[in-house]
């Protein structure tokens, strides 16, 4: 994942490369990142603070911007400009929840209310940025969710967890709850030129404004979605059922795929539909498990 990040940053060195760049290049390049919502948050915070030319220093205008939340406010704010600000990243929460030996999700109400306590009590006055970088790192590279380097941490020593051997056992993960599983039928369909049909997703929910193949619900659909698109199948190929995982639930999809003889003018809708040549368009944002199916299926 570090890789992707860095290429994105790379290639947005700046809130002005970031501003004006089309929304699907933004996309493209954040593809393997996942959580796309962020990437499109990115990029209307990044042309918010362009258009106005002016960058928010307050916790209360850094909130207000999409996809900004206080911890997110209050890192930019004690890193940036050194002003004393808690976080609670979760890193940070992690780090708290062993040194106070906080048992509970760290995601309910009352633990989380607890840990911002802890986090705004131990958030120094001076070296604000100093510490806030410390202890997200301290949380990446040492109080690791697995084979945390005890005898490595600064705090060792005065770690409740530790003195209780309960290291281990904390943070408390979240309850665990039964993940349901949406099942979905993936229409591949391949013209004589090799290029697959696409559609642009709405710009919100799951792959929110990526392109991706499209969606049916069932069987039944497919034949009058042909007819809605003036698709002629002269080949129809059924494939194994993957399993696409979000973090809250299963997305169970069977591709099928449709070799068509179809007018080209017949389904193109300007911004909304396109024939893609895969491998070959660039700055196309595509969800990772289509992408990955077109490295399967089709041959160049």
């Amino acid at each position: 994942m570090i890789p992707y990040f860095n290429k994105f940053i790379q290639h947005y060195p700046d809130i002005q490369a970031l501003a004006n760049a089309p929304l699907d290049e933004v996309l493209s390049l954040w593809a393997g990142l996942g959580y796309y919502a962020r990437a499109r948050n990115l990029h209307k915070t990044a042309s918010i603070i362009n258009q106005s030319n002016y960058f928010p220093d307050s916790l209360e205008s850094l909130i207000a911007l999409p996809g900004i939340g206080r911890s997110t406010a209050g890192a930019i704010l004690s890193i940036a400009f050194n002003n004393s600000q808690p976080i609670l990243d979760g890193n940070v929460r992690r780090v708290l929840a062993r040194f106070k030996a906080v048992h509970g999700w760290t995601g309910g109400a009352e633990v989380n209310k607890q840990l911002w306590e802890i986090s705004a009590l131990y958030t120094p006055v001076t070296r604000a940025a100093d510490y806030t970088q410390a202890i997200m790192d301290l949380g990446a590279t040492v109080c690791t969710r697995s084979k945390p380097k005890c005898n490595e941490c600064p705090l060792e020593s005065n770690c409740l967890a530790l003195e209780q051997q309960r290291v281990h056992e904390l943070p408390t993960p979240k309850p665990s709850k039964k993940i349901p599983v949406k099942n979905s039928l993936f229409i591949i369909a391949i013209n004589k030129d090799k290029q697959v049909f696409l559609e642009k997703r709405a710009p919100t929910g799951i792959w929110g404004g990526l392109w991706s193949v499209p969606e049916l619900a069932s069987h039944e659909q497919l034949e009058s979605w042909l007819q809605e698109k003036s698709m002629a199948v002269t080949k129809k190929q059924l494939l194994n059922i993957k399993r696409h995982t979000f973090s809250h639930y299963h997305l169970d999809f069977q591709p099928i795929v449709l070799y068509v003889d179809n007018p080209i003018n017949n389904v193109m809708e300007a911004g909304k539909t396109l024939w893609y040549k895969h491998q070959q368009t660039k700055n196309i944002a595509l969800p990772a498990p289509v992408k990955q199916l077109f490295d399967e299926i089709i041959e160049e």
